[in-house]
């Protein structure tokens, strides 16, 4: 029973993706993408200070994606960047199949917990998130343009 009730809670995410508008003079923005499987990413970061202020993510691509993506939006916005950086650990945890992180309230994001037994939908789910941190590394103010990706780095560089 809960399975299908996270399956519909994803489904909604994907359907109705929260956060996706744009933001106008971002303080912080990156673009990612899954080379696999063609899922894209943007995000768009307003601080106020330290707090995350506003925060649009647009995804396309598969229904984990979509809802990754939603649900980050949801999720993130209102919260210090280190608030938002242990919960993309925990996320990271989570679809790793580490289990939940103690003192980490996943909200929504706990529908992709599933998500763990299959692990080419992992870096479905996870592009969203190294969008952020993407976002998050780059010079304020500067555009990182695909530089987010799921893939793990290939011994001696580049990417696998």
């Amino acid at each position: 029973m809960l399975d299908s009730l996270y399956r519909e809670l994803i489904l909604d995410h994907y359907r109705r993706p929260r956060g996706s508008e744009p933001i106008p003079s971002p303080d912080r923005r990156a673009d990612g993408q899954n080379p696999l499987c063609g899922d894209e990413c943007s995000v768009e970061v307003r601080l106020d200070g330290d707090r995350i202020g506003r925060i649009s993510v647009r995804a396309r691509g598969c229904s984990i994606s979509v809802a990754s993506a939603s649900m980050l939006a949801q999720e993130a916005e209102g919260r210090t960047r280190a608030e938002a950086e242990r919960l993309e650990a925990a996320v990271r945890d989570l679809l790793q199949g580490r289990g939940r992180a103690p003192g980490v309230d996943l909200g929504d994001l706990e529908a992709l917990e599933g998500v763990a037994q299959f692990p080419v939908r992992v870096k479905c789910a996870l592009l969203p998130w190294a969008t952020l941190r993407e976002a998050f590394e780059a010079p304020a103010g500067a555009r990182r343009g695909a530089a987010a990706t799921t893939e793990e780095p290939a011994k001696g560089g580049g990417v696998r």
